[in-house]
């Protein structure tokens, strides 16, 4: 079965043009003109959206918020801004990469096929996440560095197991919290740092391996 894309973008001609490449290369494209037509095309279920930024009425920031509690694909970024705050912006809304304007053709399709395969493997994986000497058992709910279970609390294992299930990815505070208390937990997503805090302070009783990374100015990732 083809991969389903989702283009979100204000140029039209860009649209037609990105259409009729990724066509030919076998993938089942859906485009929209503007932001609040690529959130009603997700009941199509793309399995990759890429995404303008510098959008009319809603950017591309925006609906990337606002869609990353109804998809778990990957958003590629489309954009024609450099400054570094843009691309922070991006990313921390829910972005998993970007690419600038002009750009090459069979570039973006690598990118695309790359996050693809990543998908792809998340899909394939077993009952637990092997990292070197830790274990994670989603099915049991542990943590285990050699053979020793880290005693965690449930609000810390739930952020071990959401950071271990998307590696490499870059996720700040808020969304952490959304992701392990719910969009209707009361309570400060500053916790997500003590939390974080509590974590690495148990994991050095057993490895000096930082399996969580700070990414300054925007949040927490998985080390792969």
């Amino acid at each position: 079965m083809a991969y389903r894309i989702l283009i979100i973008d204000d140029d039209a001609a860009l649209l037609k043009m990105l259409q009729k490449y990724f066509e030919m290369q076998k993938y089942e494209i859906i485009t929209a003109e503007n932001g609040a037509e690529g959130m009603e095309k997700l009941k199509f279920k793309p399995d990759i959206i890429l995404l303008d930024i510098n959008m009319p009425r809603i950017d591309g920031i925006e609906v990337c918020r606002r869609i990353r509690d109804k998809v778990s694909c990957p958003v590629i970024f489309l954009t024609a801004r450099v400054e570094e705050q843009d691309v922070v912006n991006g990313l921390s809304s829910g972005g998993d990469d970007y690419i600038l304007k002009p750009f090459r053709l069979k570039e973006l399709e690598a990118r695309i096929a790359a996050h693809l395969k990543r998908e792809s493997r998340q899909k394939e994986r077993n009952e637990c996440c092997f990292q070197g000497e830790l274990t994670v058992d989603y099915k049991a709910k542990t943590v285990q560095i050699n053979t020793d279970y880290v005693e965690l609390t449930r609000l810390e294992y739930e952020i071990i197991e959401f950071l271990t299930m998307h590696p490499g990815m870059v996720f700040d505070k808020e969304r952490i919290y959304e992701k392990v208390c719910g969009f209707d937990a009361e309570g400060d997503s500053r916790v997500v740092t003590e939390l974080i805090r509590r974590i690495r302070k148990k994991f050095r009783q057993y490895t000096e391996t930082e399996y969580i990374e700070t990414v300054w100015g925007m949040g927490y990732r998985w080390t792969r």
